[in-house]
């Protein structure tokens, strides 16, 4: 008797092959802690709780929550459920050791890093997603759907697809084919600052049909770099006297005052990030085709002469 918002991404899956096809691609344990986001009517949630330790529904319509919460009234499993009411987005993730969701499609981007960056680490995730979605997540270089959202996931963790799931399968029937996708975060994570290394990869793929050179020719990254590296050098140099006393102290001062950076009256930051470019090969590569090893070398190469994206 529900009216199911579909606008909000309510399509509560109905078919109980895929549900338990989802559950058997968890693993999950009889020690687990499982958060699931939009559990809906509970289809998917009750099956789990009858498996682990825990379940913790997150649901932002107090109707659903009232459904979920009937369901499981007067049972044994009542007392293995805990339902947290509100946007997942604007709250922080309790612990957990695996994520199971069929998720509302619109926050699936920020939900994804959201937990990526999440901490302390969980197992992994089992999440249902648009299909080109999906397929943007686990693409790879050179395919059309290769994009930022891909090299991001994948620097972070490993992704999976596991199954295709057909719209008739919820109720009611999105307007879009589904996929059931499985992510493994990496621990410990590259040691790369996520916000340099999405900041990189930002200006690349705005166009990743166009040489690196030319991407980074726009004004606005220009500026934003210009910027980034007069702020860096500012810094260098606010030491600069203390620096100064100190290695005299120390007899070293040809060594230490090659950390010091001075910024030239005829500085032009286009002509620096060329140089950058050149010198590290990737002048005229193109973002379509680079991987996660070439941005890595293609942000040291940019770092070491003080030019940074956050």
């Amino acid at each position: 008797g529900i009216l199911f918002n579909t606008g909000a991404g309510q399509h509560i899956l109905k078919n109980p092959l895929v549900v338990n096809s989802i559950i058997d691609k968890a693993a999950l344990r009889r020690t687990d802690v499982i958060l699931e986001v939009g559990p809906g009517t509970g289809n998917l949630t009750v099956k789990m709780l009858e498996k682990v330790k825990k379940v913790i529904a997150c649901e932002i319509d107090p109707r659903l929550v009232g459904e979920l919460q009937k369901r499981v009234q007067g049972t044994c499993l009542a007392n293995k459920l805990e339902i947290k009411v509100g946007d997942i987005l604007k709250t922080d993730l309790p612990f957990f050791d695996a994520c199971v969701a069929n998720l509302p499609y619109q926050i699936s981007s920020p939900f994804v890093f959201k937990l990526l960056l999440h901490r302390p680490f969980f197992r992994c995730a089992i999440l249902m997603f648009q299909r080109e979605f999906a397929l943007r997540l686990v693409a790879k270089p050179g395919s059309k759907l290769y994009c930022r959202l891909s090299i991001n996931t994948q620097l972070l963790a490993r992704v999976d697809h596991l199954m295709k799931v057909g719209k008739n399968n919820f109720r009611p029937p999105p307007k879009v084919e589904s996929s059931v996708v499985r992510i493994e975060p990496k621990n410990p994570p590259p040691p790369i600052n996520f916000q340099e290394w999405d900041g990189l990869v930002r200006i690349a793929f705005v166009r990743k049909n166009k040489t690196l050179s030319a991407a980074f020719k726009s004004s606005a990254v220009e500026q934003l770099l210009d910027h980034n590296y007069r702020i860096h050098c500012s810094l260098h140099n606010t030491v600069k006297v203390l620096l100064h006393y100190y290695i005299l102290f120390l007899r070293t001062v040809t060594h230490i005052l090659t950390f010091i950076r001075e910024i030239p009256e005829n500085f032009k930051i286009t002509e620096k990030i060329q140089t950058v470019l050149k010198d590290t090969g990737y002048s005229e590569k193109r973002a379509r085709s680079m991987d996660i090893d070439d941005f890595i070398r293609l942000l040291h190469g940019f770092n070491s002469e003080g030019i940074h994206f956050s």
